[in-house]
């Protein structure tokens, strides 16, 4: 005997995707072009203050901090480098989570774009394909901009730096499909704050961005290593240092394992949503 009904069943059948999810997507940049520098302004200014006030003003303070180096021999980084390498990872998190919440619900919940583009041959599975990739996007593009703050400020100069882009993008990739969920279960903007107080806010203190996670307990530090922005600050990190991560396979797979499931889980519970 089925444990779920064949009408629950449905929701969760696998994704059915096709090339239809792209006017969705240029719909979205379209829209968002007439915006883009009050928006730009808006997800770059909180990672630079925290750049400038934490970097520069507690990097006076602290001078350098001692990461594993790839080959595991403990390595002295600058502060201020230290913290523009996860940062930049937290800007990924952040942008491609306020799109994929915020405006998402907006289009979908109160200006009812969702259900206008229904009306056109584009799934439901099309429009949320759309709206991941759209906030993944959203994401590399904040990036690039805080990562052009950083090159010109000389923070970092290391040639392997613009490997860290895709790394970045699959990070935005898995921060938007984790937010869908969210978005696909709230009945109200204020819904979301749980989201960010009790999820995105501990995972910028856990996951190595202010501080290496080796000074966290032994219980904090085995609950940090399952969280996203821990991997992929563990892989961002190490090419500004100009240097390959180690383990690079193993914090991929988590950050696509990552990606795929929430995606599933965000797609389903679409689909139960809209089929009220």
């Amino acid at each position: 005997m089925s444990a779920l009904p064949a009408r629950n069943r449905s929701h969760w059948r696998a994704p059915q995707l096709s090339w239809r999810f792209w006017p969705v997507f240029q719909r979205n940049l379209l829209v968002w072009r007439k915006l883009a520098l009050p928006s730009l302004v808006g997800n770059i200014a909180e990672p630079l203050i925290w750049l400038l006030a934490f970097g520069y003003g507690m990097g006076m303070l602290v001078g350098q901090v001692t990461v594993s180096g790839p080959d595991g021999l403990p390595l002295a980084v600058p502060y201020l480098l230290f913290l523009a390498s996860g940062a930049i990872c937290m800007s990924a998190m952040n942008a491609a989570s306020f799109e994929a919440l915020y405006s998402a619900y907006s289009r979908m919940q109160v200006q009812k774009t969702w259900d206008g583009i229904l009306n056109a041959p584009v799934t439901l599975d099309d429009i949320v394909l759309a709206e991941m990739l759209w906030a993944a996007f959203k994401a590399l593009f904040t990036v690039c901009a805080i990562l052009g703050v950083i090159l010109l400020l000389g923070i970092s100069q290391a040639p392997k730096l613009w490997l860290a882009l895709p790394v970045l993008l699959l990070l935005g990739i898995a921060f938007s499909c984790l937010a869908l969920i969210f978005n696909a279960l709230a009945q109200g903007y204020d819904f979301f704050t749980y989201y960010f107080t009790l999820f995105l806010t501990p995972m910028m203190f856990l996951s190595g961005v202010f501080f290496p996670r080796e000074q966290l307990p032994a219980v904090v530090y085995a609950i940090s290593e399952l969280l996203p922005l821990t991997h992929g600050v563990a892989l961002v990190r190490p090419l500004f240092l100009n240097q390959w991560p180690s383990d690079a396979a193993l914090h991929l797979a988590v950050l696509a394992l990552y990606a795929v499931a929430a995606f599933w889980i965000a797609l389903a519970l679409t689909r139960k949503r809209f089929a009220r």
